[in-house]
């Protein structure tokens, strides 16, 4: 058993010994994007209609699945989703 721990062991350091050093100097970082990035934040919000494939408007009305519904928007405006209209 001790002679089955001692081979683990040393094929265990010797593979880790034969791996490449890492690099001495660390690569750029990539330069943030400039107003990429919070013109994505300021986008309004949509619902998703898997019927159509794509996404719809706040206000939009539709049928989805047999079931009318329409897209409103959350209290804090970040978000919508879709709520059942009355006939």
């Amino acid at each position: 058993m001790r002679s089955v721990l001692f081979i683990s062991a040393s094929l265990l350091v010797s593979a880790c010994a034969s791996q490449p050093t890492a690099p001495a100097a660390p690569a750029a970082p990539a330069p943030a994007p400039a107003a990429s990035a919070p013109s994505a934040e300021k986008k309004a919000p949509q619902c998703w209609n898997g019927d159509v494939g794509q996404f719809q408007g706040v206000g939009t009305k539709a049928t989805i699945a047999g079931v009318a519904v329409e897209c409103k928007a959350t209290a804090d405006g970040k978000n919508a989703f879709w709520v059942g209209v009355k006939p």
